[in-house]
């Protein structure tokens, strides 16, 4: 029987001072969500979930200590940096 672990990862501080810094002047609120580490035990398989941040109904997707945010799916990234005007344009 395969069973999986799942540990929560929190977000760090810094990344997440820098999206509601972001949204502050967009006038937005998100919602984070943390993402997690699922271990397949009895292996080597690891997955890490990235955290969910929901901005005006769509899901960006971020990993820590990484400088992009993914819109909707690991295919569309934009930096952090320009997710102000990103939001601004929706």
């Amino acid at each position: 029987m395969v069973s999986v672990i799942k540990k929560e990862i929190e977000i760090e501080e810094s990344l997440k001072k820098k999206i509601e810094f972001i949204c502050s002047f967009c006038n937005t609120t998100p919602i984070i969500e943390n993402g997690s580490l699922r271990i397949i035990e009895r292996t080597n398989l690891a997955y890490v979930e990235p955290h969910r941040i929901i901005i005006k109904g769509i899901t960006f997707l971020a990993f820590n200590y990484e400088t992009c945010i993914y819109v909707e799916s690991l295919e569309n990234r934009i930096l952090i940096k320009d997710l102000e005007s990103y939001i601004k344009s929706i």
